[in-house]
């Protein structure tokens, strides 16, 4: 059984799939990923003492803004109302764990919104820690669950 990318006409050329004649539905979607990091920049994010300021904030603003700013970066992406992200961000002794949720009642679903804001979440975390930190690495950002839309509810194991 050959798989059919939606993306694709049968030439095989890229395309915005039309997305017009589905009904709005909710849909929400989340994504998980961490930043690794120095025992130190662990240490000073506990400690609020960061050079650059208030990481954490920094970061979940980042998120927040990236996640309603997908159509610009990804060029096959749907225009959707993101009705509402949240960004949950944990210290732990390793670094920073990264989950973005994101909602919407769309035509499409937000599993692209949830990603990209957890990806520049942490791109925001690495920029405000280099100074202290250039080893500082980017990890397993990955959807997590979705629900709504055809496909209905989805969890990963």
């Amino acid at each position: 059984m050959a798989m059919k990318f939606t993306h694709l006409t049968q030439a095989g050329e890229a395309h915005m799939v039309d997305v017009t004649a589905k009904q709005p539905t909710v849909r929400e979607a989340t994504a998980k990923g961490s930043v690794t990091c120095s025992p130190d920049v662990v240490r000073a994010l506990r400690e609020g003492t960061v050079p650059k300021g208030d990481v954490l904030a920094t970061a979940r603003i980042a998120g927040i803004s990236a996640a309603k700013r997908v159509p610009e970066l990804l060029p096959l992406a749907h225009t959707i109302g993101v009705h509402g992200a949240s960004i949950d961000l944990e210290i732990t002794d390793e670094g920073v764990d990264i989950t973005a949720t994101v909602r919407t009642a769309d035509r499409t679903g937000v599993e692209m919104e949830a990603l990209t804001a957890v990806t520049v979440a942490a791109l925001a975390i690495i920029d405000m820690v280099k100074g202290v930190d250039r080893s500082a690495v980017i990890a397993n950002c990955r959807i997590t669950h979705k629900s709504g839309g055809r496909s209905g509810d989805w969890h990963r194991e």
